[in-house]
């Protein structure tokens, strides 16, 4: 058994060390559990490029305005209303505060990127990457004295009516005051997977970290926390169909989707491609690809889709007629044929505008296409086969306005929770574009400063 330190923080990404630092900047001793091996280091936050920033006025990186009611409607529309709006506002505001903390511990940004992201007034962008912001951390980490063991996987927890005591770790229990659990949800965990989604589950891919097994959040779970979200419920996001099993990252996502038409195996469209600004759909088309008959689909565009979005790190399969590239995604060419005559006849064309919600839409078309509805019919034609990339799940554990666990309603006094382990109070469903990033470092902030009192005191 280690000698007993103030705070122990299990995990290695973003909250994980947002929570770390608070806490040392406090005056506690901090010991930090990551599960990977040190190249592997930060979990999916290695994978992320941007936090989701409240702020009143255009600030550096940031364009406009993007107040606290606008960011709270957004986040309420994508959530369907599946989010516990205290905790949601408490989220929002701290996102306004959080940068100069941030870039005093080395995290640098850059301008966002223009184009089809539409993020420039609402994301500030990592310069170098979520890799070069977990280096930056854990730089500063062992700089103030945080003591951070690599290849150490949490195995079980001690607790005792809510009060942690400790966790077993490679065969040593070791003890502390107070506990941060920052380890993630339970994506890489196939198993746990299929048993919530069945056998479509063989089909996903996972876009995120390996080391997200959820063996700490089930732990939680049996030891009597309270649980908050659906299991089938996660960021999942259409990537791809040629990805890596694990750790794809951004580089593998599909984002013409709003800009041409997408169609199942057997040829047919399913949903509305142009429902809404693409940072705001598109970690709902994982989903939307999972419930489709082998869990992949295809995204078809045509010339005029060129240069206007980011482009995967796979080229697509490329043809100069219809017939031919539906032959090359192995679809049934009739039936492709056929939907896209059905479409480009229901497409009416105003003003095509990209940034805006335009005018261009379907009529008289089921599923309709709201906005950027343009006929598919300029070669040459390219399309992306697609899977479901699962980037982390949204089950979890309900947290306090401190990030204090609850048990049976009531919060722990020394265990405290921050990121995809208690995302599942913000996002019962949806996802807003970086607002992952903005969980963890918000929860971790607090549930660090937190952890560091209840220590010390």
């Amino acid at each position: 058994m280690t000698a007993k330190v103030d705070v122990l923080v299990v995990g290695g990404g973003n909250a994980a060390l947002c929570a770390a630092l608070m806490a040392r900047e406090a005056g506690a001793s901090v010991l930090m559990l990551e599960s990977a091996p040190p190249e592997w280091r930060g979990g999916n936050s290695m994978h992320t490029r941007n936090l989701r920033c409240m702020h009143e006025a255009p600030q550096d990186v940031l364009t406009d305005a993007y107040p606290e009611e606008e960011y709270w409607q957004d986040l309420h529309k994508v959530t369907g209303g599946l989010t516990d709006e205290p905790l949601a506002r408490l989220l929002i505001r701290e996102s306004s505060v959080c940068r100069d903390w941030m870039r005093h511990h080395g995290v640098r940004f850059q301008g966002s990127l223009s184009g089809t992201l539409h993020l420039s007034r609402t994301n500030a962008f990592f310069l170098g990457g979520g890799k070069a912001l977990v280096n930056a951390y854990y730089r500063s980490a062992q700089a103030l004295g945080v003591e951070i063991r690599y290849q150490s996987p949490v195995q079980s927890l001690s607790l005792r009516d809510g009060v942690f005591e400790g966790v077993h770790c490679n065969g040593e229990f070791i003890a502390a005051r107070t506990c941060v659990i920052a380890s993630g949800g339970f994506e890489s965990n196939l198993a746990w997977l299929r048993e919530a989604w069945g056998p479509p589950a063989d089909n996903f891919l996972i876009r995120g970290t390996r080391y997200n097994m959820g063996v700490v959040l089930r732990a939680l779970l049996d030891a009597g926390a309270d649980q908050i979200g659906d299991p089938t419920q996660c960021h999942a996001v259409a990537i791809d169909a040629r990805a890596p099993k694990f750790d794809g990252g951004i580089c593998t996502r599909v984002d013409c989707v709003s800009l041409g038409l997408v169609v199942n195996r057997d040829g047919v469209r399913f949903y509305d491609e142009g429902e809404d600004f693409w940072p705001k759909r598109y970690a709902i088309w994982g989903r939307l690809v999972a419930q489709q008959p082998d869990q992949i689909a295809f995204s078809i565009i045509d010339a005029k889709a060129a240069g206007r979005f980011m482009p995967p790190v796979f080229p697509g399969e490329r043809a100069e007629t219809l017939e031919a590239l539906a032959d090359q995604l192995g679809l049934p060419r009739a039936q492709v044929l056929a939907t896209v005559e059905a479409f480009n006849q229901a497409c009416r064309v105003g003003q095509f505008d990209h940034a805006v919600l335009d005018d261009c839409h379907t009529e008289g078309l089921e599923p309709p296409k709201t906005h950027w509805a343009l006929p598919i019919d300029t070669p040459p034609y390219s399309g992306y086969a697609l899977r479901p990339g699962i980037t982390f799940t949204y089950l979890g554990v309900k947290v306090d306005a401190d990030a204090r666990v609850r048990f049976g309603g009531r919060a722990s006094p020394n265990l405290f929770a921050a990121g995809e382990v208690m995302a599942g109070n913000v996002l019962g469903k949806g996802y807003l574009a970086g607002i992952g990033m903005t969980i963890g470092t918000a929860f971790g902030r607090i549930a660090g400063t937190e952890a560091a009192r209840a220590a010390l005191d």
